[in-house]
């Protein structure tokens, strides 16, 4: 059996979407649990068992799911995500390898989005920003990781109860702790699965996309201290290597005049390539290729600034949610 585990501050349109979706699950033997904080009269979702919280964070939201659930495998999803027909068949198909301790897949922009939220997801998946990591956005073929986010997440009960739950209540990131102590501590594998695939809902350009990206950075950079086995990584500086180059490189014409054209070129450059990224994620739809463009650089810029922010703070607090 496998519990489908959905925390939700409150019964929205999302919700309904993907506990609809679960309904349609090519798997026999599920249940699906919805954790909102408050009981609500409207809260009309069949096929679904809603279980009050209290006001919280994902993460004690998500605990709180497994203490009442009863399957022997855990499926974590976001409340703005939803699961393709084959998400648990293939996922419960890799749980067949005893050494699988967890298994997750990609996250892919639903085809209904609106503009500003599909360029969020061209951002997030293009090679200019996503780069290696581009498997959390669009399927790729199947591999080992050590790091998989929430919004499509199954995990043994057994080894999620060994590795102590989540327990956190940073976030983002709690998903980071919990695959770290998985792969790195219990010594399982934790498996991408191409077709282990769900929906997520993107957060609109500039606003929502920005608050997310920044807190990403922050909590990224601070891990890089507290949990450097999978987050002290070269690709985690690249966003704050070039926003200090941007910033610092023009001083190099003082060093010699030569440099000062060299800083131009690359700034010339990385424009260049900032454009083609664009108009190759969106192809003839110009308005979007624009949204795609400025949400790249301020994604880089941005998530270079809150790194180093999260790199340099000396406690970050575990109540920010």
């Amino acid at each position: 059996m496998v519990s489908i585990i959905i925390p939700v501050v409150k019964i929205n349109d999302y919700i309904r979407e993907n506990v609809a979706a679960c309904g349609r699950l090519d798997y026999p033997n599920y249940e699906v649990i919805v954790l909102p904080d408050a009981n609500e009269e409207q809260a009309d979702l069949p096929g679904a068992r809603i279980v009050t919280t209290g006001p919280g964070g994902p993460s004690g939201k998500r605990d709180h799911g497994v203490a009442v659930s009863k399957g022997a495998i855990l499926a974590f999803l976001d409340d703005d995500a939803y699961p393709s027909p084959c998400w648990l068949k293939a996922a419960v198909k890799e749980f067949e390898d005893p050494a699988v301790g967890a298994v997750g897949g990609p996250a892919v922009t639903p085809p209904q989005d609106s503009l500003r939220q599909k360029a969020s997801g061209l951002v997030y998946q293009s090679w200019l920003v996503g780069g290696p990591y581009d498997f959390r956005y669009v399927p790729r073929p199947r591999r080992s990781l050590d790091d998989q986010p929430s919004v499509n997440l199954l995990v043994r009960r057994d080894v999620f109860e060994k590795a102590g739950g989540f327990q956190t209540k940073y976030w983002p990131g709690e998903d980071t702790v919990l695959c770290l102590r998985i792969v790195h501590e219990i010594k399982l594998k934790l498996i991408y699965d191409p077709e282990v695939l769900v929906y997520h809902h993107r957060r609109e350009l500039f606003e929502g996309h920005m608050r997310q990206v920044l807190a990403y950075a922050e909590h990224r950079g601070y891990f890089c201290k507290k949990f450097p086995k999978t987050s002290l990584r070269i690709t985690y500086f690249l966003p704050s290597l070039l926003l200090l180059g941007t910033l610092f490189g023009w001083m190099g014409v003082w060093v010699d005049p030569g440099l000062g054209v060299l800083y131009g070129a690359g700034i010339l450059l990385y424009l260049f390539l900032a454009v083609g990224n664009a108009f190759s994620m969106a192809g003839r739809n110009l308005r979007l290729a624009g949204w795609v463009f400025g949400g790249a650089l301020a994604t880089q810029y941005g998530y270079g600034v809150y790194f180093l922010k999260g790199l340099f703070a000396k406690n970050l607090s575990e109540d920010s949610q």
